[in-house]
């Protein structure tokens, strides 16, 4: 699935720009860790984008959250593949994820807000913010504190964090006009 395709999708169902732009973001770094994972850079910038698809829709219900996407994603005849990865993406429901597309999907959800908070403090400009800031500020658990650094850990079993924060600062920075960043 394309990214423009992705995209069209997840406009039809998620209106909020927070919830679109968090998207975007996690599809974008998606994009950028599938390199160094072994996974397919198209196809898991779609996971990403498409990974809260039903999260309006379910009003933030953790017990049918990507249940719902799932059965979105495959009314709409995307592969199943896609929909399983957002289907198991809910750590609530399934917790200790394995694959490499599955660690990096529940890092790059976490480390997206963490790298747009870190742009933020820098005028929005994504592109002051390096792997030592972005490591600084993982330590400083009252800086974005909704960001679930928990989350982002078990990546490091299969890149270096380090290598994983550069990711997704190159993933944000190559969107960084469509969340409003420079």
């Amino acid at each position: 699935m394309e990214r423009t395709e992705s995209l069209a999708l997840l406009c039809r169902h998620v209106k909020g720009e927070s919830l679109r732009a968090h998207c975007i973001a996690t599809g974008a770094v998606m994009r950028e860790a599938a390199v160094p994972l072994g996974g397919d850079p198209v196809q898991w910038e779609a996971i990403g984008i498409l990974h809260d698809i039903d999260f309006e829709e379910v009003e933030g219900d953790m017990q049918r959250h990507g249940i719902h996407g799932a059965g979105i994603l495959a009314a709409a005849g995307v592969d199943e593949s896609v929909c399983t990865a957002v289907k198991r993406h809910n750590h609530h429901l399934f917790p200790g994820h394995t694959t490499p597309l599955e660690v990096a999907l529940q890092a790059a959800d976490a480390v997206s807000g963490l790298v747009i908070a870190c742009a933020l403090v820098k005028g929005g400009a994504v592109t002051q913010v390096t792997e030592k800031t972005v490591t600084k500020k993982f330590r400083d658990r009252g800086f974005a504190a909704g960001c679930d650094r928990d989350r982002i850990l078990p990546v490091e079993a299969l890149v270096p964090l380090r290598e994983f924060y550069r990711c997704a600062i190159r993933g944000i920075t190559r969107v960084k006009e469509e969340l409003g960043l420079r």
